[in-house]
C-alpha cells in the first residue's frame, strides 16, 4: 500500500494540515501506517499536483499560514478504486526469523537480550494501542460504521501485539532449555 492511500483515507475522514496528519499518524493511525513528517509533506505535494487533494491557505496572525488539505472528487474516486482492488500481503522479511534458522550458531545471551528488547517493544505497543482504544473506541458497538471499522483495524494491532508476546514466551522457553530435546 502506498502512503498516498493512507493520506487519502485520513483526509476523507476530515480535512487536515500536514502537521495535523503527522499527529494522526503518530496517534490514531500508528497501528495502520507509519510515515515521517517529511514523507507526509512530500506525498501531499504529489497528491496536490495530481489533483487528488486541494489545499487552501488560511493566513494566521503571529503564526505560519494554515494550509488544510481536502480530498477532491478525483481523489475520492482514486481512493474508492484502490479500496475495491485486493492488495497483496506484504512480504515477510524478518531478520529475527532468519536468525532462528541459523539457530545452531546463535549466541544464547545475545538472543535473550534481543528477545527482551522485543518483549518491551510489544508491551509498549500494546499499551499504546489500548490507550487509543480507551480514548477513541470506548463503546464500539454504539459507533457509526466508519469508526467500528477503524476499531477493527486497531483490534488487529492489539491481537498482533498479544500474539507476539505469547510467541516471545515460547521463544524464551526454547532458549532457556526448559523444553530442550
Amino acid at each position: 500500500m502506498a502512503l498516498r492511500y493512507a493520506l487519502l483515507a485520513a483526509l476523507n475522514e476530515t480535512p487536515a494540515t500536514g502537521y495535523e496528519l503527522s499527529q494522526r499518524f503518530r496517534t490514531r493511525l500508528a497501528h495502520v501506517w507509519n510515515a515521517s513528517h517529511q514523507q507526509i509533506y512530500r506525498e501531499l505535494g504529489k497528491l496536490h499536483e495530481e489533483g487528488l487533494v486541494s489545499a487552501e491557505t488560511i493566513p494566521q496572525a503571529d503564526k505560519p499560514d494554515r494550509k488544510p488539505y481536502h480530498v477532491t472528487d478525483t481523489g475520492r474516486t482514486a481512493l474508492r478504486t484502490w479500496l475495491a482492488t485486493p492488495q497483496p500481503r506484504p512480504a515477510t522479511r524478518d531478520p529475527l526469523l532468519v536468525k532462528l534458522f541459523a539457530g545452531d550458531c546463535l549466541d544464547g545471551a545475545a538472543m535473550a537480550e534481543e528477545l527482551a528488547g522485543l518483549r518491551q517493544h510489544y508491551r509498549n505497543r500494546l499499551r499504546a494501542y489500548r490507550d487509543i482504544e480507551a480514548t477513541w473506541f470506548k463503546d464500539p458497538a454504539t459507533l457509526p460504521r466508519r469508526y467500528r471499522l477503524q476499531h477493527l483495524a486497531l483490534r488487529r494491532g492489539i491481537l498482533g501485539a498479544e500474539t507476539w508476546l505469547r510467541w516471545l514466551d515460547e521463544a524464551q522457553q526454547a532458549f532457556s532449555g526448559t523444553d530442550a530435546d
